[in-house]
C-alpha cells in the first residue's frame, strides 16, 4: 500500500464511520481510499473548514471521525482547529495534515507541527507505511481517551511511498451519547472557565508521551546519539545504522523527561528533522542545550540520505550522480485540447492583468501563454482583482476554477457585488477539480461515491447574488471568448464569463471521436503564431510546425491563431476555425 492508503486501511480498522475533506495533495488519496471501505461515510466537502466543521459535527456527535486536507488547507480549517481543543471532543476525532516539503504540489513549504503547538493539539507522526495504519488506530484511542482532537502528519514522501502493509480487522465503535453542556461547548461564553482545563490537559498528554510506545529509543554506539522522528529516520537508519537513535512518533507534546534522560548520555546529540527545527526548538524550551539540528540539516526542501549523512559528519554533500543520466527536460504544460488554453489566448490578445487562483489553470503564467500576473492561494484572485481595481487599474481580469470558485472564490465575489467594484471574473468550469485528479464537487453533479447529486447552477449562483452581467461561452471559440471578455471589462459593475468545457480527461471526453489536425507545409509561412496555443501536440519541426496527430483532439485552436489557414483537419482538406492572426 502507499502511505494514503495505509492511513485509509487503518481509520477503518480503527472504526472511522465519517470522514471529510477536500482534495489536496499530497492527501487525496486517503479520502478516495477510505470510500471504497464499507461502513465508512466518505465525502468532498466544499472546502477544509467546512469538513472539519461537519467532522467537529460528526465527532460531538458520539462517532470515530476523520477530516483530510494538505497543510495549506489546514490555514483554511484553522479557526475551528484552535477552538475545538476548547471543549474537546466526545468520539474520536483525527485531522490528517500532509505536508509537502520541497513543494512539489504546493505554493508554500509551511510546516504545520507549529499549528498543533498553538492549538494546543496532541501531534502523532508515522516513519513508515505500515506504522502509518497501526498509530491511526492509536490516534483515535488517545483522542478519546484525552476527550482532545488529534493532528496526525503526513509529508509527501510517505503518502507516496509503497511499503508492506499488514491489515488487520476492523473494530467496530459503539456510538458515544452526546450530553449537552453548554458550559463546555458555548466556547465564544466559557472558553475564559476553559483555558485551565486545557493546560491541565496538556500536562497530562506530556505525561502521556512518556509511556508513549512510538517514542522509542533503539540502542546503538554509545557515542553517537540522534533524535529524530518521521521519514527522516528512514534516512538516518540508511547512514547510521549503528547509531543510538530516539525515534519520537509523538511530536506534540514532547516527551520531556525523556529527552533530558536520552541526551544526558552524549556530549552532543543530532536533532534531523525536515522543515523547520520544530524538535530543536523545543527541546531547548526544555533547557537542553547540547543539540545539533538546524546548523546541519537544511530548513528547505527535502532531507535525503545524502544530505543527512552530510549533516552527521560535516563533509560536504556527496555528488548527485543522478545528473550523469541525459534527462530530457519535461516543463510542465497543460493538456491538449485544455478548453484553459482558449481562455488565455484570448486573454494574451487583449492584453490584461490577470489574477489567477490555484488548478491546472495556474500554469497559465508560463510561457509560451504568459497569461496570468499574479497566483498566491485557494480564492485569492477575485480579491486579487478586485484590490487592483481599487489601485486604479482599468483593466483587470480574475480567472478561477469551479471546484475553487466554491471552495472559496464565492465569498469574494460577493463582496465585490456588495461594494460595487467592477470586478471581471472568469469562471473556468471544466466540470471537476482537475489539478489533484478529477475529484467530484458541487458543481458535477456527483459524489464522491459517485452517486447522482444536485449540481450548482453557476448562472443562477451568481445572478443570485446581485452580478448582472453574466454570459456563458465556449473557450475554444477564440473570437467570442475576446469578445465577451471585452464586454464585461465594459460593464461598469461587476461581471462573470463563464467559460464552459468539459476536461478534456474526463472518461466521456477522452471517449468522444476527435478530428485530429495538420499543418499543411505548402501554406504555412512560418509565423509560429500557433504555438501561441502552448499545446503540448504541436511541436518545432525541421522546418515547419508539427502536429502529432495522436495526441491531437481537434479543438482547432492553433488552426485559429494561423493567419493562413495552413493547419487543416487529417480528414478534410478545408480549413478549420476562422483566422486569429
Amino acid at each position: 500500500m502507499s502511505g494514503n492508503e495505509a492511513i485509509a486501511q487503518g481509520a477503518w480498522e480503527a472504526g472511522v464511520t465519517f470522514a471529510a475533506g477536500y482534495p489536496g495533495t499530497p492527501s487525496t488519496e486517503v479520502l478516495e481510499s477510505l470510500a471504497g471501505y464499507e461502513g465508512v461515510d466518505a465525502q468532498w466537502s466544499t472546502n477544509e473548514k467546512v469538513a472539519f466543521d461537519e467532522g467537529m459535527g460528526a465527532a460531538l456527535g458520539g462517532i470515530r471521525t476523520l477530516v483530510t486536507m494538505k497543510h495549506v488547507g489546514l490555514n483554511v480549517a484553522a479557526d475551528p482547529f484552535m477552538v475545538f481543543p476548547y471543549a474537546g471532543t466526545n468520539g474520536g476525532f483525527v485531522v490528517l495534515v500532509a505536508d509537502d516539503p520541497g513543494m512539489y504540489s504546493s505554493q508554500n513549504e509551511q510546516d504545520s507541527r507549529y499549528f498543533a503547538k498553538m492549538g494546543k493539539v496532541p501531534l502523532l507522526e508515522p516513519s513508515d507505511t505500515d506504522e502509518a495504519r497501526t498509530m491511526i488506530r492509536e490516534a483515535y484511542e488517545l483522542s478519546e481517551r484525552f476527550a482532545s482532537p488529534v493532528m496526525f502528519r503526513t509529508t509527501t514522501r510517505l503518502a507516496h511511498t509503497r511499503g508492506i502493509v499488514e491489515p488487520g480487522a476492523r473494530t467496530d465503535v459503539p456510538r458515544r451519547d452526546f450530553s449537552p453542556d453548554s458550559t463546555r461547548y458555548a466556547i465564544p461564553v466559557y472558553a475564559r472557565f476553559r483555558r485551565p482545563e486545557l493546560e491541565e490537559k496538556l500536562e497530562s498528554l506530556g505525561a502521556f508521551a512518556e509511556e508513549y510506545g512510538g517514542n522509542v529509543v533503539e540502542e546503538g554506539d554509545p557515542a553517537v546519539g540522534i533524535v529524530t522522528h518521521g521519514v527522516p529516520y528512514q534516512y538516518v537508519k540508511e547512514v547510521a545504522p549503528d547509531a543510538t537513535v530516539l525515534r519520537l512518533g509523538m511530536l506534540y507534546p514532547l516527551p520531556e523527561q525523556k529527552l533530558k534522560e536520552f541526551c544526558a548520555r552524549f556530549d552532543k546529540v543530532f536533532v534531523v528533522e525536515e522543515s523547520e527545527g520544530f524538535i530543536q526548538q523545543e527541546m531547548a524550551s526544555l533547557g537542553i542545550q547540547n543539540v545539533v539540528g538546524k546548523e546541519r540539516f537544511t530548513n528547505i526542501g527535502e532531507l535525503s540520505a545524502d544530505l543527512v549523512a552530510a549533516g552527521l559528519t560535516g563533509a560536504p554533500v556527496q555528488e548527485d550522480f543522478s545528473k550523469e543520466v541525459a534527462v530530457l527536460p519535461r516543463p510542465p504544460k497543460m493538456c491538449a485540447g485544455c478548453p484553459h488554453s482558449g481562455t488565455f489566448s484570448a486573454l494574451r490578445k487583449l492584453k490584461v492583468l490577470v489574477t489567477g487562483d490555484i488548478g491546472c489553470y495556474t500554469l497559465g503564467c508560463l510561457p509560451p501563454l504568459n497569461a496570468i500576473d499574479t497566483t498566491f492561494c485557494m480564492g485569492a484572485s477575485i480579491g486579487n482583482a478586485s484590490g487592483f481595481s481599487k489601485a486604479g487599474e482599468e483593466k483587470v481580469v480574475a480567472v478561477i476554477g469551479d471546484s475553487t470558485f466554491l471552495h472559496s472564490g464565492l465569498p469574494s465575489l460577493m463582496s465585490a457585488v456588495y461594494n460595487q467594484i467592477p470586478t471581471t471574473m472568469i469562471l473556468l468550469d471544466n466540470s471537476t477539480t482537475g489539478m489533484t485528479g478529477h475529484q467530484e464537487h458541487p458543481g458535477t453533479g456527483h459524489t464522491l461515491q459517485e452517486a447522482p447529486a444536485p449540481s450548482v447552477d453557476f448562472e443562477a449562483l451568481v445572478r443570485s447574488i446581485g452580478v448582472e452581467h453574466v454570459t456563458v461561452m465556449d473557450p475554444w471559440e477564440l473570437k467570442d471568448m475576446r469578445r465577451a471578455v471585452k464586454d464585461a471589462l465594459a460593464h461598469p459593475g461587476p461581471a462573470v464569463v463563464i467559460a464552459r468545457r468539459a476536461c478534456v480527461l474526463l472518461p466521456e471526453e477522452k471517449a468522444r471521436e476527435r478530428i485530429p489536425y495538420r499543418v499543411d507545409e505548402e501554406a504555412c509561412i512560418q509565423c509560429d503564431y500557433c504555438y501561441e496555443s502552448g499545446c503540448p501536440a504541436l511541436i518545432r519541426g525541421a522546418e515547419y510546425p508539427w502536429i502529432r496527430e495522436w495526441e491531437c483532439i481537434g479543438c482547432d485552436i492553433c488552426a485559429q491563431l494561423c493567419p493562413v489557414d495552413a493547419i487543416l483537419p487529417v480528414e478534410a482538406g478545408t480549413p478549420a476555425g476562422s483566422k486569429e492572426g
